[in-house]
């Protein structure tokens, strides 16, 4: 188990600055607000009422909102659900369905689209010689359901249809034959459904129906098998075409990118909120109650998601940063994980990708109180990275004992060990780690992580330009004295004779050879020099011995003896190295870089459409020999940080 854990049109100009990673220059650093007065109060109540009430608009109308079942079709706020089921003819039955599940006799899902709000979906369950497609069109408080046998699909099952209660809401359901009533007792509304098809029994609160003719389930609507059919072909074209029409050339990786989102968007039930976890598999995981869903956010993961979700749904791009940033620990940093009941990393964070989310959605929204509402927690953050990882002048990977509260095993792992750094530092199993002593009074690996450092130098720059927006000038004076701190001594660790930057043993104050592509994140801080940067690109980045290839780029290099593991963070091409590899990319503009850029790009794409294209999958990790995802075991066939590889294209070819 792993912790965390149209054809293409142009970029206005302005927008190329602001989607750079960090800075290139103390110049480009300057107050970007001179009209806000000098630390101007920050109104976070209001932020938080503005919050608030953005989650109770998305929270609402049908859709596969429990995270239990992709065939659970939940309507919000009420809590009542349509749970499609099947049967064999010899009595087996599904009750659940998840896409990627590799348990022994699961349904195959083959995931199409998914509206965010429900508006259409589609997927395809083939299941013990079943093949069913279930299409949905939704608005409001209708929705239509229509389950379609395939060809080939195995005569004399069945379609359970059940209407229940869920999260103990205030509603009730009847049933009676083929038709169905759900009361909604908090505002006495009443919506009836009707199931069509070739009727078996009902039992309970059960329809049965024959799975080798068209089901048709109605609900607060009433329409014919023609109707049904016409109103989520309908829906299909509207929702499909559009996407064709605004993406063109570009509509595959956008495809797979918010297809992923759509189907990992999810209401948990403890929370009271919208929001979209990396995968339903990880959610039931790591759930305590088999009645009330389950959610698990990774840090660095779910402000990918934010980040991917802007590309055209605010209200899931806010949601996603403000509830993975509350999570925040009482030491004052944003976890590894948080899920329910309180347990969350408290020895552990992750790499400090917030800022990066946060400023990027906020130029495209401009909503001040979505920055006011995060930025108090981005500056506890920063400022625990220093104060609690830092050795000789620069960041180490950590891990720091305190008093467990639950027990449970991915609290008490690896803390204050080696490893609990390398769980902090998001690449679990790295080769870069492996033999690294840990500091147990200072609860740290002695290694300064050339990646960390970048990262943070990145953080300290965005978040000084979120200070200057909220007229924060004090706050902004002092990140970007600890920016210009850590670029000088970051600066350091580049050796010129082979034109790269090696991690430092704080023990042996000797170079880590062993690299990984967070060696070229000082692109994201903007410390390397055009020719720096250039230099160690054409040395190692497109070096086939190193990192470059058909399929790019590994996490391990293809000369290290760890690359053949082919295993998790050693050997295998992940998406986020890629993003954060590209974004850093984005802070040069010579012409070297730019056609470097492109290939990066193009490759990305490649990667990320190699699978999708054939099975719809849009994996964990890659082969980097083959572009295979799902040759090893330990790679999630349905985990949306894989669609950066396609989010990188979309940024590249300016659809962000």
């Amino acid at each position: 188990m792993k912790n965390r854990r149209l054809s293409c049109a142009l970029f206005a100009p302005f927008f190329v600055f602001y989607l750079m990673a960090g800075n290139v220059s103390d110049s480009r650093m300057k107050p970007s607000r001179e009209d806000v007065p000098e630390n101007a109060p920050i109104d976070v109540a209001s932020a938080r009422r503005n919050y608030e009430a953005m989650q109770r608009s998305i929270a609402k109308g049908w859709n596969t909102w429990d995270t239990r079942s992709v065939l659970r079709h939940v309507l919000l706020p009420y809590g009542v659900a349509v749970d499609i089921h099947f049967s064999t003819a010899d009595g087996r039955r599904a009750d659940r369905f998840f896409i990627g599940d590799r348990a022994k006799g699961a349904a195959q899902m083959r995931p199409g689209a998914h509206a965010y709000d429900g508006y259409y979906t589609d997927i395809t369950a083939s299941w013990n010689g079943l093949s069913l497609r279930v299409e949905s069109a939704a608005d409001g408080l209708s929705n239509v359901i229509v389950i379609t046998p395939q060809a080939g699909s195995a005569p004399g099952g069945k379609v359970i249809v059940s209407i229940k209660e869920l999260w103990q809401r205030a509603n009730e359901v009847s049933v009676s034959g083929n038709l169905f009533s759900i009361e909604t007792l908090a505002d006495s509304r009443n919506i009836d459904g009707e199931v069509l098809g070739e009727y078996i029994e009902t039992r309970d609160d059960e329809i049965i129906l024959s799975a080798d003719k068209p089901v048709t389930i109605n609900c607060g609507i009433k329409l014919t098998d023609g109707q049904a059919r016409q109103l989520v072909d309908d829906h299909r074209d509207r929702f499909v075409s559009a996407n064709r029409e605004k993406y063109g050339d570009c509509y595959d990786e956008y495809n797979a990118m918010q297809n992923v989102l759509g189907w990992d968007n999810i209401y948990d039930p403890t929370l009271y909120k919208v929001i979209t976890p990396v995968s339903r598999i990880w959610n039931v995981g790591w759930s305590n109650s088999p009645d009330l869903g389950g959610f698990v956010l990774f840090c660095w993961d779910t402000y990918f998601a934010a980040m991917m979700l802007s590309t055209d749904s605010k209200e899931l791009a806010y949601a996603n940063a403000v509830e993975i940033t509350r999570g925040i620990t009482e030491q004052g940093f944003v976890p590894n994980f948080y899920t329910e009941s309180d347990y969350k990393s408290r020895d552990r964070s992750q790499p400090p990708v917030g800022t990066l989310a946060a400023w990027n959605i906020y130029q495209k929204y401009k909503d001040k109180w979505f920055l006011e509402l995060l930025y108090g927690d981005f500056l506890k953050w920063n400022r625990w990275w220093d104060a609690n990882r830092k050795t000789g002048g620069l960041l180490c990977w950590g891990s720091s004992p305190f008093e467990p509260v639950t027990y449970r095993y991915w609290e008490l792992v690896g803390v204050n060990e080696t490893y609990g750094g390398a769980l902090e530092s998001g690449l679990d199993n790295s080769h870069m780690y492996d033999d690294i002593p840990f500091d147990k009074q200072r609860h740290q690996q002695m290694l300064n992580d050339v990646g960390l450092n970048s990262l943070y130098i990145m953080d300290c720059n965005l978040l000084a330009r979120i200070a200057d927006e909220l007229g924060q000038r004090k706050d902004a004076e002092e990140l970007r004295r600890r920016s210009r701190e850590y670029s000088e001594n970051l600066s350091h660790l580049w050796n010129k004779k082979d034109a790269f930057y090696y991690n430092f043993r704080t023990d042996t104050k000797e170079p880590n050879r062993r690299t990984s592509p967070t060696n070229f994140y000082p692109l994201l801080a903007g410390v390397p020099s055009e020719k720096q940067a250039e230099a160690m690109l054409l040395k190692h980045l497109l070096n086939p011995d190193e990192f470059w290839g058909e399929w790019v780029i590994p996490a391990t290099p293809r000369n290290d003896p760890a690359f053949k593991d082919n295993t998790y963070w050693r050997g295998r091409i992940w998406a986020p190295l890629n993003f954060l590899v590209y974004m850093g990319l984005r802070n040069y503009d010579t012409p070297v870089i730019r056609d470097i850029r492109r290939q990066f790009s193009e490759k990305s794409k490649n990667l990320l459409l190699k699978s999708w294209l054939s099975n719809g999958y849009v994996f964990e990790n890659y082969n980097a020999t083959t572009g295979a995802g799902d040759d090893v075991v330990n790679s999630d066939k349905f985990y949306h940080w894989g669609a950066l590889l396609g989010f990188i294209d979309l940024i590249e070819q300016g659809y962000y």
